[in-house]
């Protein structure tokens, strides 16, 4: 999932603010909180341009209520830069802040063929030795590859399928001298 910047570096500085104050944990499960009220449409009127200001106001003090310290004054701001937005990705935004203080780096794996458990496992240490890190990936099929896989982690793709081969070939074909 691609996350905007604004709600990456708001819950950066939240992840790193509950990391600090020894709190990470009771922010987790805020953060768990707001993504269940999220799914369930209760903060649906808070990204609503039609709903009045002090009515959000009122939902935000509710949510706020219901949430320790630091995340409920983190709710506040966002309603006072008026950043509501940001509550709808916070949850994997914070995910993966998470992750990535613990060294762990999601991704996607694409591939023809559903993947079995141990294959899954077994290209992760692969990317592991590229990367340097542990990732998590996320199986998803395409068709189109025809053979093999492509990974996406942290903006890069490793493309070991046979349609990225046969593009490659294309592409130096195209590129060679002809003498």
């Amino acid at each position: 999932m691609k996350l905007d910047p604004v709600t990456t570096r708001y819950s950066s500085a939240l992840f790193e603010l509950a990391r600090e104050r020894g709190v990470l944990d009771l922010v987790q499960t805020d953060v768990d909180a707001i993504a269940r009220e999220n799914a369930s449409g209760a903060l649906a009127p808070l990204f609503d341009a039609r709903v009045a200001h002090g009515e959000k106001d009122k939902r935000v003090e509710a949510l706020a209520a219901r949430l320790q310290p630091l995340a409920a004054n983190f709710v506040r701001v966002l309603f006072h830069k008026r950043r509501l937005d940001v509550l709808r990705n916070l949850p994997a935004a914070f995910r993966r802040a998470s992750l990535a203080h613990r060294g762990i780096a999601e991704g996607v794996v694409e591939s023809a063929h559903a993947l079995g458990a141990g294959e899954l496992a077994e290209l992760s240490v692969a990317v592991k030795a590229v990367l340097g890190k542990d990732v998590l990936l996320e199986q998803r099929p395409n068709p189109e590859l025809i053979a093999g896989v492509r990974v996406f982690v942290d903006n890069r793709l490793i493309d070991q399928s046979a349609l990225g081969r046969l593009e490659g070939l294309e592409r130096q074909l195209r590129l060679a001298r002809v003498h």
